[in-house]
């Protein structure tokens, strides 16, 4: 059953999916992800590679490649059971294919080994995955701003979200967050965002340690109606 619902929520967001995978960002890692698959299963290339096969056939994978595989598939569903979004969904398996091609090149010759790892180390310095841009009712605090604006109307109950652009958790809320947005911004709910990477003093005046911690869900009451979010 839990298959089936995984299947159908694929199909669901298979859209969006491709969108994102048009995206340069998400281009070169589906490309970085695939990479030792294409290299043992090319024509011209994969005959000079050596192999463990019995029937030494290089352009097939041997037993210990496709172990390292099964085992890349079990921690992907590990990893994915706790995914909320599409884009956490593809970021594990991206990381996670990396992480077993670094493996399955070292494996077959450390040379590639170490021009596969130092690609991944340049894309992991220059390439970020894409901020959301999509339709959003969401107002942006700033240090100045987000007090007067909470006090403003006592009857409005804001819900806050303290984030941060370099944050990997941040980026993929962005969407789920702008959605809720979409769907219940009213005369008596807003949705507030504020940049802590600008404006971090501001969030120990509202949040907790607890509540500031990654991943935290907590939705605390506070003053001038104040619900705070923090990832």
């Amino acid at each position: 059953m839990a298959l089936l619902t995984t299947f159908f929520a694929f199909l669901y967001h298979l859209p969006r999916v491709y969108q994102w995978l048009l995206k340069p960002y998400y281009v070169a890692s589906l490309a970085m992800s695939v990479a030792f698959l294409v290299v043992r299963k090319t024509p011209g290339i994969c005959e000079h590679l050596s192999s463990q096969r019995e029937d030494g056939n290089s352009c097939d994978f041997d037993w210990r490649e496709v172990e390292i595989l099964m085992f890349l598939s079990a921690i992907v569903m590990m990893k994915n059971r706790r995914a909320i979004t599409v884009e956490q969904h593809v970021g594990n398996l991206f990381l996670f294919s990396k992480v077993a091609n670094v493996i399955l090149f070292f494996r077959l010759d450390i040379r590639m080994g170490l021009l596969y790892l130092t690609l991944c180390i340049v894309f992991l310095m220059t390439c970020k995955p894409p901020l959301y841009m999509g339709p959003e009712y969401i107002k942006y605090f700033s240090d100045k701003t987000i007090d007067e604006e909470l006090e403003k109307d006592s009857r409005v109950t804001w819900i806050v979200e303290f984030f941060a652009n370099w944050s990997p958790e941040c980026q993929s809320f962005a969407s789920v967050f702008a959605d809720l947005s979409l769907k219940y911004n009213c005369a008596g709910l807003k949705f507030g965002k504020l940049d802590i990477g600008r404006y971090g003093e501001v969030q120990g005046e509202h949040l907790s340690p607890l509540q500031a911690a990654p991943h935290s869900g907590a939705l605390p009451g506070g003053e001038g109606g104040l619900q705070a979010a923090s990832d």
